[in-house]
């Protein structure tokens, strides 16, 4: 395997295996429908919201990969729903399916042989490149994903 690929599929295993962290999958298996809007003691945003906040960070990362129209979103205020947000099973279900397909998007992204992982984005700034980008999803992904775990821990709910 060439260097190139090593790295390619090391990314890959990054973004979808659980390595040294849980899965997506994992931490929203079988979550309750009755605790999609609750908010657990001392948190300020409930699981969707997290859940949300996942799903809106990782397009953002995708939207910067691939759109040489990228337009920037207002930190932290684009990157969370509004504290009184609430969802549904369907608005649930929308969070997860859209997670999963830019995930997907991103695998898609790094496993392209055309993907130059070291170049800068040319409508990037501060000379980001795709390399970066995934490593920067990747962690933020297992940060976040590590916490819905303990808080469905801390809750009673897991």
């Amino acid at each position: 395997m060439t260097p190139d690929a090593l790295l390619r599929q090391q990314l890959v295993n990054l973004l979808t295996h659980p390595q040294a962290h849980m899965t997506f999958d994992d931490a929203v298996k079988n979550f309750p429908s009755a605790h999609y809007n609750t908010r657990p003691a001392g948190v300020e945003y409930t699981f969707w919201h997290l859940l949300e906040h996942l799903r809106i960070c990782q397009w953002d990362i995708l939207d910067y990969c691939r759109n040489p129209n990228y337009q920037h979103m207002e930190w932290p205020r684009h990157y969370w729903p509004a504290p009184d947000a609430e969802t549904d099973a369907a608005g649930w279900q929308h969070s997860i399916n859209q997670f999963v397909a830019d995930l997907e998007a991103l695998v898609a992204l790094v496993k392209n042989p055309q993907t130059d992982l070291y170049a800068p984005i040319p409508h990037g700034s501060d000379g980001h490149t795709i390399l970066r980008e995934i490593l920067v999803v990747a962690d933020h992904n297992a940060y976040h994903i590590g916490e819905f775990g303990i808080l469905r821990q801390i809750t009673g709910i897991w």
